[in-house]
């Protein structure tokens, strides 16, 4: 892991991300607007927007891991902060988020 940022989250790379996707050993939940979602996004990701974030509803992992993602890692910081305050045991982000995806040139869902 590429280490801990503030208490209680853990920033993923790209690579960890990657790996956790190919083993099925993650969930990436997108927590961007539908709009941005549907013009692109991690594949295998969930859309679960941050506007309308319940921590109740978040997708079931099926034990896998779950990670939040936005587009640079401002919004999925939050994500797991509103889950956290509600008891949800996820501590893990995609650090550099969808705008890092696309600058490494990964492939691209639009489902």
């Amino acid at each position: 892991m590429t280490g801990v940022g503030e208490v209680g989250i853990v920033d993923l790379d790209a690579e960890e991300v990657k790996s956790g996707l190919a083993d099925g050993s993650i969930l990436v939940v997108d927590v961007r607007e539908p709009h941005e979602f549907a013009a692109g996004h991690i594949p295998g990701a969930v859309s679960f927007p941050l506007s309308t974030f319940d921590p109740r509803l978040l997708p079931e992992a099926g034990g896998r891991r779950l990670v939040f993602s936005c587009a640079a890692g401002v919004r999925s910081e939050k994500a797991i902060t509103l889950a956290q305050a509600f008891g949800c045991d996820v501590h893990a982000h995609y650090r550099g988020g969808f705008k890092d995806w696309v600058a490494r040139g990964e492939e691209i869902a639009y489902d």
